[in-house]
């Protein structure tokens, strides 16, 4: 079972497949990040273990079904000319669930909450782990099909996939917090579900859209806002100095 740890390539296709399924794990992370965001301030850390760890639940289960998965691949039936299959069907049902879900995080931003936190942290909380599992078998339906396809190896798929969830788990809180403090950050991360979603409904039609756009066009988007988020931070900065700089002087002149 081990027998590729004396193999140097077995160990390259196990670092790349560990880069690509944190890759793949980024849009996990930013719908667990903002779904746990609604959450009181003590219930989102155990929120957000939670959410990753059914994520790397599900793909442990799915990698272990490894005969299913592949079976998913072939085709149900025929629809408008499109070969459908349950790999499909469940693409377009997650990527469907994403836009809607993402649409109605990007209205309510816009909404006076009137409703206090007591009152809807307890369903709150298990509704949110609810849609955060239905969008893991999702993720996780991309991320197994990708290991499957680059190693040949169980071992090396496990060992991948459990060191990727690792680094998502330390990641999660810092991410969280960033886009708790910065609400543009958490609109433009709406704005990347909304893409995914979009992504994941064309290809399950069978439009191939090449991953490297999809994350080149989010990169860009991401160093552009934070570009300036520094700029309105050096404003706010100048602004207050001017400020105190006034008050000291009137203070003096009292």
């Amino acid at each position: 079972m081990f027998e590729w740890i004396v193999s140097p390539e077995a160990w390259v296709a196990l670092a790349t497949l560990m880069a690509l399924e944190v890759v793949l794990g980024i849009d996990n992370i930013i719908f667990i990040s903002i779904l746990v965001g609604r959450l009181p301030e003590k219930q989102r850390a155990k929120a957000r273990k939670i959410g990753l760890s059914l994520a790397m639940g599900s793909r442990l289960l799915l990698l272990f079904s490894l005969a299913w998965i592949m079976g998913l691949i072939e085709p149900l039936f025929t629809a408008f000319g499109f070969e459908i299959s349950g790999r499909d069907i469940i693409l377009v049902i997650g990527g469907i669930f994403l836009l809607a879900k993402s649409t109605h995080e990007i209205h309510g931003s816009f909404e006076i909450q009137e409703t206090s936190k007591e009152q809807v942290a307890a369903p709150g909380y298990f509704s949110i782990l609810i849609q955060i599992a239905l969008l893991d078998v999702v993720f996780s339906l991309d991320s197994v099909i990708t290991a499957v396809g680059l190693v040949d190896h169980l071992s090396i798929m496990v060992i991948a996939i459990v060191a990727s969830v690792g680094v998502m788990l330390v990641a999660a809180k810092p991410i969280g917090d960033f886009v708790d403090a910065n609400p543009t950050i958490k609109m433009l991360a709406l704005s990347f579900l909304i893409l995914i979603g979009f992504t994941l409904i064309v290809e399950g039609f069978d439009v191939h859209i090449p991953k490297g756009y999809v994350y080149f066009a989010m990169a860009f988007s991401f160093v552009v806002e934070m570009l300036n988020i520094k700029i309105r931070n050096s404003r706010a900065k100048a602004i207050e100095t001017i400020h105190l700089a006034k008050k000291i002087t009137e203070d003096e002149t009292a």
